[in-house]
């Protein structure tokens, strides 16, 4: 719906004159004389006050008729990091041993409550345990390569092996002298034109990409952590930045199949409908019935259907290819919108894009 709040209109309207990147992805503003919507930071001439319509999501103003700006881009650019959190963030991982407080952050020129509002916003989480994952991890990586507890909890910062034990354990489930023995899953964020995406991946391959607002993502991470015997945290591996780079070309048209490994733990029927969904071309869609004949199990829609909405890894297993029977795109995580946007991309392209 529409924000119909006037003082927070008013506070829209005037970080849309000012180009304040604070709301970037905030709000979205629909202007109704040109039937576009912009992030706060667009760089077209402003509208007038009595000519725009707040929205506090994406998909709010494309379901009201405004199309994506071609200047700000708010589909692609909305979760970019303004420049002083990219600045924060660089600090944070350059120097992981360092406990920034907020009082340090004022000090260092940036507002607490800025910060606080814009990883809350975009990771679900406050700058404080964003810090404490990164230290966490910076342990993690020391234990694994064969350091003992107690030097690794004070080279990453900690003042106390109780302290560090208890933050281990707490953001990750393990103790750190059992962690050793787990597998790991690191997590990246993705900037997409469809909104941010998170992809996960394990040494062997990548086991999640799913759209940041998933409803069910934290649900999907509890379970993937059980079924791979792993802790999960924010990283980098080779998995993940090829999967960037995959995925970035799959969205600029460049790329209609993927080459980066894949673990997708499930059933011995889950794994045959995700395999079967992998067969369905670029550009081309199947009904779940469809599916189900294909994998000679023509009484097993309704079971594919379920299958398919388990898949975690979007996209690359490309359960957007498959429809109901009267054609209606139900059945999509990421949500119809998306699903249609994605087919009409991949119908656009078919034919003319190398694999």
């Amino acid at each position: 719906m529409p924000v119909t709040n006037k003082s927070d209109i008013k506070r829209f309207y005037q970080a849309l004159i000012q180009r304040d990147s604070q709301f970037a992805g905030v709000f979205y503003v629909g202007v109704t004389t040109t039937q576009v919507f912009c992030i706060a930071t667009c760089r077209a001439r402003k509208p007038k006050p009595e000519n725009v319509i707040f929205f506090t999501t994406q998909q709010e103003a494309i379901s009201h008729g405004f199309r994506p700006c071609k200047i700000c881009r708010p589909l692609e650019n909305f979760s970019e990091p303004p420049e002083d959190i990219q600045s924060l963030i660089k600090l944070v991982n350059g120097n992981p041993e360092k406990k920034i407080s907020d009082n340090d952050l004022r000090i260092l020129g940036y507002s607490p409550e800025k910060i606080r509002r814009w990883f809350k916003k975009h990771h679900g989480i406050t700058f404080q345990v964003y810090q404490r994952m990164i230290r966490v991890n910076f342990a993690f990586q020391d234990l694994k390569k064969g350091a003992k507890v107690t030097d690794s909890a004070f080279e990453s910062g900690y003042e106390s092996l109780s302290g560090f034990g208890y933050t281990f354990k707490n953001l990750l489930g393990v103790a750190p002298e059992n962690a050793i023995k787990k597998n790991v899953i690191h997590l990246m964020r993705l900037t997409t034109p469809l909104g941010p995406m998170l992809a996960g991946a394990t040494e062997k391959g990548i086991c999640l990409l799913e759209f940041a607002d998933r409803k069910v993502l934290s649900q999907e991470l509890k379970e993937l952590s059980r079924l791979l015997d792993a802790v999960i945290m924010f990283g980098v591996n080779r998995h993940l930045t090829k999967v960037a780079s995959e995925v970035e070309e799959y969205f600029k048209g460049t790329r209609k199949s993927f080459d980066v490994s894949l673990v997708s733990p499930g059933t011995r029927f889950q794994q045959k409908v995700w395999h079967q969904l992998q067969d369905i071309p670029f550009g081309e869609v199947r009904t779940y019935k469809q599916q189900a004949k294909l994998m000679q199990q023509p009484n097993a829609v309704r079971a594919v259907g379920r299958a398919n909405g388990h898949n975690r890894i979007s996209i690359i297993i490309p359960c957007h290819r498959v429809m109901g029977a009267n054609g209606d795109l139900r059945g999509y995580g990421g949500g119809v919108s998306r699903k249609k946007w994605l087919l009409a991309h991949e119908n656009s392209l078919s034919g003319t894009v190398n694999s």
